[in-house]
């Protein structure tokens, strides 16, 4: 069984299990099939995400504990509602040694300790310690803020005392700590050499560390669930509400992580019952000769639906402007002395060996020592050809022996772009596709990390054209997406994993749905936008074009957004570039102008800003309807990321966790209700609450009717506007959306433009207008909203015809009314 659709919460101590209950009732109202809960078990004390995980055998008691899951379950069953967990495998949160008792018992006991095998720690390399990059300068520098505690009543938890320094604490192994309490440097030293674990200096992380970390964070300690005792102890939980109804699938966080994660899914679904489960996997769109595919022998339902996020986003994206924003780039690079913009594959290329050469430097040294000792390479050549390989891998990971096709593209490219490494590369290559090695497994585990962390927290903020392009799973390069390709990708979505999840915000992506539904619009008038960026650069500059592009983007595409959530952005944005300033880094001088152009979109750019807003803001939310209605009745099973059924104009991460007011949105959705009794649609302006009838309407349907969403076809369109729509038929449900609203108001509206669907009267579920079928008008399907979703009814069941009196509020024939247009 799977869910009708999903709506996402975000589960924390200040909405936790006992909040999200409460919002059950308005999740049924809204339509939704199952609530999708965020990770549950116990994470570090203040963590918001939940992915830091601490103890995997409890509900987080900040979040509910055991007790509010009981809750929660009950009030979602009474509700109808299924019920998703997000869970996480990969990794477990170390931040704070004492709260994680597996880690801190490997701090104690060391390689004695039972919890020893969980973590993947090279001992060796450590000289029997495992390494934590905590100290604020070198070790002999940090040891004067060291200090030994000594507790006259040794506890359970640390025995033998602690060391702290400053906010970390530390348990002292058996028989090391002095006889007494002490900061004494000398005592410290001595107490420090006979522990089972080694502070270094946090900066040596990327270098020196000696256990695997999720991508580039040391707090989060890789976890091996391959081995069978690992595994079962880790889901323990996991399995219980599996066991006492209270979970009814699974969302797998970052599965390329592990080191099989087919396996793992095997021996998930032996405790699940092959319940419905979810892997968040990155499926590249244009890295091979064909769209990469979820590798068939996973057991799994799909993907979480960033693939589906780019096919949406594209299909709304006008082609014509490609060259002019590309030409806009070129000249802003020029303006402010920076080379040409490198084509995608070197750029991310560049991007992806800089973090190999950077913060993946210990994973890449792991490698090197994982070689077999009859392999005569020397360390540096080794060290340089499995960077140049990373970064030169097509996709996220292969799983040996499948994928062998991207290893031996990765070989091709890096021998063809380093010569010189030829030798080294030619050894390594048959170490790295026999999976029965260390080595190749390892490095399997290794290419994921560096795409994420080249592609998309480098990459993406230095690709700068149009900020749509840049979400996760999705290529920049692949500028649009013709209707016929969105047809093709859709059907196949349909036929291949039709139980997918699909996407269109996430608490991981870059920009909200209708912040990338605005930037779009950006397309179709790429020589307005270049006069008003211009005007806006006048006003206020980083000095640097490209990021200048990024951030006016930003303040556009997410106005009115407040000044502190876009200073975080641009902090976070220009930091993750790595160009003109970094973390490790911070260029003090160009932070400035980039918070003073900030400043400035409150200041004397306000009035450019709010201008060209106006602008862009009614064929922007004409995007943002049509998407949702695109990804709600599509194919797959789509999820509503919470309070996105308003509008969405979140940032990156952490302003996408921002509390949501289902108040509100209870109270917006009961007025709807009484509305359509009336024979009234909502304008489509800023309250959202147009979005609120389309995302309801269509997840309602859905729900109630599955069997008229069982196919995938493609509808006629004809007549001179038929490229400003999308329609497919869904089985009996017919879904029809308006894509490039400003060329079709230039070009005068839908005129003779008309849609074919069989015979019969059809109702629009969004107006409750009916139309007679066979060759029906646009102009009168979308005279009041850029979108309709169609059922074929009984003439009894019919509320009205059409031209019946109902509202025409925000558009008309020509897809804006005449105020908007003005």
């Amino acid at each position: 069984m799977h869910p009708t659709s999903t709506y996402r919460l975000q589960i924390r101590a200040a909405f936790d299990l006992d909040a999200a209950a409460a919002v059950t009732g308005y999740l049924r109202d809204l339509g939704v099939g199952w609530a999708y809960l965020s990770p549950l078990l116990q994470s570090t004390t203040g963590s918001d995400h939940g992915y830091d995980v601490v103890d995997p055998t409890r509900v987080d008691p900040a979040r509910g504990g055991a007790a509010g899951l009981e809750r929660y379950a009950a009030a979602a069953r009474a509700a109808g509602l299924g019920i998703l967990i997000d869970t996480v495998p990969n990794h477990m949160g170390i931040a704070v040694p004492v709260q994680n008792p597996w880690w801190w018992d490997v701090l104690l006991r060391g390689r004695s300790s039972r919890y020893a095998a969980a973590f993947d720690i090279d001992w060796e390399f450590g000289g029997g310690k495992v390494r934590v990059p905590v100290l604020g300068s070198e070790a002999d520098e940090a040891i004067d803020a060291m200090e030994i505690r000594v507790d006259p009543k040794p506890t359970a938890r640390a025995p033998h005392g602690t060391l702290r320094y400053f906010d970390h604490e530390f348990p002292l192994a058996e028989g090391t700590a002095p006889g007494e309490a002490t900061s004494y440097p000398d005592a410290v030293r001595q107490v420090l050499a006979r522990q089972h674990f080694e502070l270094m200096f946090w900066q040596l992380e990327a270098s020196e560390l000696n256990y695997r970390r999720f991508f580039a964070v040391s707090t989060l300690a890789g976890v091996r669930v391959e081995d069978p005792v690992v595994f079962d102890e880790a889901h323990e939980e996991v399995a219980r509400w599996f066991r006492e109804g209270l979970a009814d699938g699974l969302r797998i966080d970052h599965p390329d992580g592990l080191v099989d994660p087919g396996g793992y899914l095997e021996r998930l679904g032996a405790i699940t019952g092959r319940r419905y489960t979810l892997v968040e996997k990155i499926l590249e769109h244009s890295a091979t000769e064909h769209p990469e595919l979820l590798p068939a022998w996973w057991d799994t339902d799909g993907t979480t639906g960033y693939d589906a996020m780019a096919e949406i986003d594209r299909v709304f994206i006008d082609p014509h402007g490609e060259g002019a924003l590309d030409a806009l780039d070129e000249r802003l690079r020029g303006a402010t002395g920076l080379p040409p913009a490198q084509p995608w594959p070197d750029l991310i290329h560049d991007t992806k060996r800089m973090i190999a050469d950077t913060i993946q430097r210990s994973e890449i040294a792991r490698l090197v020592r994982c070689l077999p000792e009859q392999v005569a390479l020397a360390a540096s050549d080794a060290t340089d050809a499995l960077a140049e390989l990373l970064a030169c891998f097509p996709v996220y990971r292969s799983y040996l022996p499948a994928g062998r096709e991207a290893l031996d593209e990765a070989l091709a490219e890096a021998s063809a772009r380093r010569p010189d490494l030829a030798e080294a590369i030619g050894a390594l290559a048959p170490l790295l596709a026999d999976p029965t090695l260390e080595v190749a497994r390892r490095f399997q585990q290794t290419t994921g990390p560096v795409m994420a962390k080249g592609v998309e927290d480098t990459a993406f903020y230095r690709a700068t054209r149009l900020g749509t392009l840049t979400e996760v799973g999705g290529d920049p390069s692949v500028f649009s997406l013709t209707v016929e390709g969105f047809h093709e990708a859709f059907a196949r979505r349909q036929a291949q994993r039709p139980a997918s999840m699909t996407s269109l915000s996430t608490h991981d992506t870059k920009r909200g749905e209708d912040v990338r539904a605005r930037l779009s619009v950006l397309a179709e008038i790429p020589h307005r936008w270049a006069a008003a960026l211009e005007q806006l650069r006048a006003v206020a500059s980083t000095g640097h074009g490209p990021f200048d592009t990024l951030l006016w983007q930003a303040i556009i595409g997410s106005w009115p957004a407040t000044p502190e959530r876009l200073h975080a952005y641009a902090e976070k944005a220009a930091r993750e570039a790595a160009e003109a300033t970094t973390w490790w880094n911070p260029d003090a001088d160009f932070e400035r102008r980039m918070h003073a152009v900030v400043d400035a979109a409150y200041g004397p750019a306000r009035e450019l800003v709010e201008a060209f807003v106006a602008e862009v803001a009614q064929p922007g939310w004409s995007n943002s309807l049509s998407a949702k209605l695109v990804q709600l009745a599509g194919p797959g099973v789509p999820d509503v990321y919470q309070g996105s059924e308003l509008w969405e104009t979140s940032l990156v991460d952490p302003d996408n966790r921002r509390a949501v007011d289902f108040a509100q949105r209870a109270a917006m959705l009961a007025e709807l209700d009484r509305a359509e009794s009336e024979g009234r649609v909502p304008a489509i302006d800023a309250s959202g609450a147009a979005k609120l009838l389309v995302t309801s309407r269509a997840l309602r349907l859905r729900r109630d009717r599955p069997e008229l969403f069982t196919r995938y076809l493609p509808v006629e369109v004809l007549g001179s506007a038929s490229g400003h729509a999308v329609a497919f038929d869904r089985g009996g449900a017919v879904a029809v959306a308006t894509r490039l609203p400003v060329g079709l108001v230039a070009r005068g509206g839908w005129a003779d433009t008309r849609m074919l669907i069989p015979g019969g009267t059809w109702t629009d579920a969004l107006t409750g207008r009916a139309y007679p079928g066979g060759e029906v008008p646009l102009a009168d399907v979308l005279g009041s909203l850029p979108v309709a979703l169609l059922t074929r009814q009984t003439p009894d069941l019919c509320r009205g015809a059409a031209g019946d009196g109902v509202s025409h509020a925000g558009f008309g024939v020509s897809g804006f009314s005449e105020a908007e247009e003005a």
